[in-house]
Formats: C-alpha cells, sequence, structure tokens
C-alpha cells in the first residue's frame, strides 16, 4: 500500500499538507455528493434494477383489491423480482397499466401481466404471448426486461424503456404511460393499495 504523498505525487504543498493532516479525505467525503449529483446514474426512485421495495403480502393487497385474475400469487411476483433483481413494484405497474391487473383486454386469456406482442417459439392469442399460469406470464416479464431491455439495450428506468416497450406508433401515450406507472410506484411504496 502506498502513502497518500505518494499517491499524490507531485501534488503542490497544499494538498500535502492536507493529506498529512488527513483532511484530504475530509475533502472528499465532503465533495463526493456534489461530483456523484453530477454524474450520470442509472439508479433513482424509477430504475427498476434493485430488490423488491414492497412486500408479497402488499402485492396480494393489491391484486386482491382489484379483484384481479392473479390474486394469490404474490410470493411468486416477489420472487421472481428477487430472482431477477428488479423490483416487483414495476412488474406490479406494469400490469395495472397494461390490463387493470388482468381485468381487462386480452390479458383476460393470455395471462399476459405485460401484454408482450407474439414472437417465435411462444404460444398465442391474438397477436400476444399467451401462457398457462400468471406466473408463468410474469417469469416471462421479468426475463424480457431483463436480458433484452437492460441486458441488451441499457435500459433500466421507466422514462427509457416505456418509449419502446410501449411506443407511440402503437397509439401509446407515452407520457401519460411514464407517469401511470411512476404514480403507482410512488403509490404503493407509500403504502396505499
Amino acid at each position: 500500500m502506498q502513502s497518500i504523498e505518494t499517491f499524490l505525487g507531485g501534488a503542490d504543498d497544499t494538498m500535502r499538507k492536507l493529506a498529512s493532516y488527513g483532511m484530504l479525505s475530509l475533502l472528499m467525503l465532503i465533495s463526493f455528493p456534489v461530483i456523484s449529483s453530477m454524474m450520470h446514474t442509472t439508479s433513482g426512485p424509477y430504475s427498476v434494477i434493485g430488490q423488491p421495495t414492497i412486500s408479497a403480502a402488499f402485492i396480494n393487497r393489491v391484486l386482491s383489491a382489484n379483484s384481479s385474475p392473479a390474486a394469490g400469487i404474490g410470493q411468486a411476483v416477489f420472487d421472481l423480482g428477487k430472482k431477477y433483481n428488479i423490483d416487483p413494484v414495476f412488474a406490479l405497474a406494469f400490469f395495472e397499466h397494461e390490463s387493470a391487473f388482468g381485468t381487462t383486454g386480452v390479458a383476460r386469456v393470455t395471462r399476459s401481466p405485460g401484454n408482450i406482442r407474439a414472437s417465435a417459439g411462444y404460444a398465442q392469442i391474438e397477436g400476444y404471448r399467451a401462457y398457462r399460469s400468471w406466473t408463468a406470464g410474469f417469469e416471462d416479464w421479468y426475463k424480457l426486461i431483463k436480458n433484452l431491455y437492460i441486458g441488451q439495450w441499457g435500459l433500466t428506468t421507466v422514462e427509457q424503456i416505456v418509449p419502446v416497450y410501449a411506443p407511440s406508433s402503437d397509439n401509446n401515450d407515452v407520457p401519460a404511460y411514464i407517469s401511470a406507472v411512476e404514480n403507482a410506484v410512488d403509490q404503493w411504496r407509500g403504502g396505499e393499495v
């Protein structure tokens, strides 16, 4: 391990004096929040990456309160979020926006919480992927977000994901979709069902 003075090398006398008094460490601690706020980051309140911010029981409460046919699978939605390192609050918010928790549209029969468009290798109904269970539908949604949106495209926030996931070219109101997801996340993280 090298000394701080060796590390500073050709630094001027003031820096050497600060280092010798341990002040450089203090200066770095004081400056870190300013420096880090200037750096681009993909984390934040609407980054989908991360461990659960709501419980499995809370997910069940939301699904039950909205008469969702997926009621009772909160533990599976929670566990899948942990498995894929995607906060399940976002899976729930997309589910709400796409089909009112599976109570409207084709999701009632496809069991697709995200209304994912059909592609090769998947069963389909009316152009959307279809699943044998809501749990299978949620797992595919998590995989899609983890592998494609995050892994391949580097999209991690609601603002980055929604314009690709639900583009305006498909007659989606992208700003309203983003707002709906973010508002739901805030509401649920605040404990409101």
